[in-house]
């Protein structure tokens, strides 16, 4: 989807202190033979910190740095993927109890780790359609997660990646800001919706049975074939060629090509993954990748590409007339892809 006269003024995160790998596998939480083969060094972990706390912190920073007076937001959009607080209650409203006010819109949006996209996708529409003469309409996106519960193990979330704690959030206006968002998109590769379900029965839901989160399991049931027939090779083949041509699509929405692409903000995953899924199918080498900063801290849920954004931007990475691929994969299975064209450096940047 292009995108016209949507812009970031604001970023925030927040990034509670990271635990070693070397820790975990002292203390056998993480296997030993998978530190040389992933080369992950550490997660963030929040310990009893709520992830509506985190997501307001990090919404705070991005008002902040943006001069954004929250109250005057038109839209709040909460994403997450895993357990928020109480069940029947639902975060967003504890950003408008603190934050924004009873104002804006609110919605969660549950699209797993790709839900910021998501909510740039719901939040660049709203902003198009809505805009009115007299004011520039505005949007907050927030995604916050804890995975430290008993129902998920951290250290052993999923084949080359570890669970890592945080927040972030976006300030995006119609008012010209610091970058742009030169367009954004989806697709979904619906029949891998088993890829993350397994064999594992809907009801009764298994957070209501104390039944673990076991992705490793459900992936092995999706690919031996248990489930779909035989089918999960196909599925993850035309995974591989939906993600090249969304990006292509997306890229071409921006107005820009592959060539252009200056960084690429993927997954929080291993280098090996990060690797064969993404950079070598873009044809670009792993030096533009935001790999070193993601193995740092693990995969953050819905707040991978947003953090390492704010990473690069922190760090002096980035410069004006730079472009910036975010690109992520998530249950559903959903592919997400956005561009953001660096327009100039924010005074909070490196």
């Amino acid at each position: 989807m292009r995108t016209s006269d949507v812009y970031l003024t604001g970023i925030g995160v927040h990034l509670p202190a990271t635990v070693s790998v070397t820790w975990a596998v002292q203390n056998g939480r993480y296997p030993a033979d998978h530190v040389d083969l992933h080369e992950l060094t550490g997660a963030a972990v929040a310990g009893s910190l709520p992830a509506p706390e985190m997501g307001l912190l990090a919404a705070e920073e991005a008002c902040d740095r943006s001069g954004q007076d929250p109250k005057n937001v038109d839209l709040l959009l909460y994403a997450d993927s895993w357990h928020q607080g109480p069940d029947g209650w639902q975060p967003q409203y504890y950003l408008q109890h603190h934050l924004t006010g009873g104002g804006p819109l609110a919605i969660e949006v549950r699209q797993g780790c790709n839900g910021m996209f998501g909510a740039l996708q719901l939040a660049a529409a709203y902003l198009q359609g809505v805009r009115s003469p007299d004011r520039a309409r505005t949007a907050l996106l927030v995604a916050a997660d804890n995975f430290g519960t008993p129902l998920i193990d951290r250290w052993r979330m999923g084949d080359g990646y570890i669970a890592g704690d945080g927040a972030s959030a976006l300030v995006l206006s119609t008012e010209r800001g610091f970058a742009r968002v030169a367009a954004v998109g989806a697709v979904a590769v619906a029949e891998a919706e088993e890829m993350h379900r397994g064999d594992e029965p809907l009801f009764p839901p298994g957070p209501t049975v104390c039944r673990t989160l076991d992705f490793p399991a459900r992936n092995t049931e999706f690919k031996r074939g248990s489930i779909n027939g035989g089918a999960g090779t196909g599925a993850l083949l035309r995974i591989h060629g939906q993600t090249l041509a969304l990006v292509e699509r997306t890229l071409a929405d921006a107005g820009i090509g592959m060539s252009a692409v200056t960084r690429v903000a993927y997954m929080n995953y291993s280098r090996e993954i990060v690797e064969q899924r993404c950079m070598v199918p873009l044809g670009l080498p792993m030096s533009r990748s935001v790999w070193d900063f993601g193995r740092t801290v693990g995969h953050l849920g819905a707040s991978d590409q947003v953090v390492a954004l704010n990473h690069l931007l922190c760090t002096g990475q980035l410069v004006p007339g730079d472009h910036v691929l975010m690109l992520g994969v998530g249950p559903g299975v959903t592919l997400s892809c956005a561009v953001i064209e660096i327009l100039w450096m924010p005074p909070w940047g490196g």
